[in-house]
């Protein structure tokens, strides 16, 4: 399309983004380096980045081969987490995506159920199918796997997607490509779970960073310091992102969060009140679930952190 004769406007996705340049491609797979019009306002001053990767933009080519920004396209959806660094609202993480795989360690580092909750929970709130892989499944065989095995077994019964997953056996990969063919996908997890070296084996070409897992304190050591959305050669997107230790959820009400909890739907539903929080409330659905047995101790204890959280926010 053009506004005139002599401009020509075009479209591209956001694959990259370090700050003030963006790297977009086009559908025919070439890119540019652009920049943001000068201009450009932005409509939430809650979103501490006006352009995230994933996004779709229309853009002017300039004489120097540069691009210049002029429209972010609607997205129809993102994923956000609580701004960092003691900054007010939210930075989205990625925009127009079909699948949140959040990549977690059986050990070396070892995973974290509270963290995979609160990703279920963003993803829940915002319309994005998460996906579980529970990586390094090859040190399977030196640890004991019982729990891990129980923890796998219950998402999969709540409906989420798990893989277990190993760069050293091919194939626990190849139902996972073939999930993410043709799809706009995301990693997301702490670092040193190993997602750069997953999307290395993934695509053997594109020979992204890896580092070792910190022998003093056995957390992960950054290797991605800007989200990427990569073309992949068999057909749609991956994108690596920073390591996260801590997802902070946005935007979400403690009377509202046991709406993104799948088990606790049919319970709230008999609660006396209406914002009701499944805490200390009498007549509570949630909790007659709980004593029950019929929802997992882990998985309310997840809920109950992210409440405490969400009050402090």
């Amino acid at each position: 399309m053009s506004s005139n004769s002599s401009i020509e406007i075009l479209s591209a996705r956001v694959i990259r983004s370090t700050g003030a340049w963006y790297e977009i491609i086009d559908s025919n797979q070439n890119q540019y380096s652009a920049r943001l019009r000068g201009k450009f306002r932005q409509d939430s001053k809650e979103i501490t980045n006006p352009i995230a990767v994933g996004d779709e933009v229309l853009f002017e080519r300039n004489e120097d081969g540069t691009a210049q920004i002029i429209e972010i396209l609607d997205r129809k959806n993102f994923l956000p987490r609580k701004a960092t660094h003691g900054r007010r609202g939210h930075q989205i993480l990625i925009s127009n995506i079909d699948y949140a795989l959040v990549v977690v360690s059986i050990t070396q580092p070892q995973y974290k159920t509270g963290f995979i909750d609160r990703f279920l929970v963003s993803c829940e709130a915002y319309g994005i199918e998460p996906i579980i892989i529970l990586n390094k499944w090859d040190l399977s065989e030196d640890i004991p796997t019982d729990e891990i095995i129980y923890h796998s077994n219950h998402y999969k019964r709540l409906g989420y997607k798990v893989f277990h997953t190993s760069i050293l056996k091919p194939e626990t990969l190849e139902p996972l490509v073939t999930l993410i063919a043709n799809k706009v996908s995301v990693f997301i997890g702490p670092s040193g779970v190993g997602k750069t070296s997953l999307l290395n084996h993934i695509d053997p070409t594109l020979e992204e960073k890896t580092n070792e897992i910190s022998g003093y304190s056995n957390k992960g050591k950054h290797t991605t310091t800007f989200a990427k959305l990569l073309p992949l050669p068999f057909g749609g997107y991956l994108a690596d992102t920073p390591g996260i230790r801590e997802f902070g959820l946005y935007n979400i009400e403690d009377w509202e969060l046991s709406l993104y909890f799948p088990e606790m739907i049919e319970g709230r539903t008999h609660c006396k009140f209406s914002t009701c929080t499944h805490i200390h409330e009498p007549s509570c659905g949630v909790i007659e679930l709980v004593d029950s047995g019929l929802i997992e101790p882990f998985r309310y204890l997840s809920y109950m952190n992210i409440i405490e959280s969400l009050v402090d926010q």
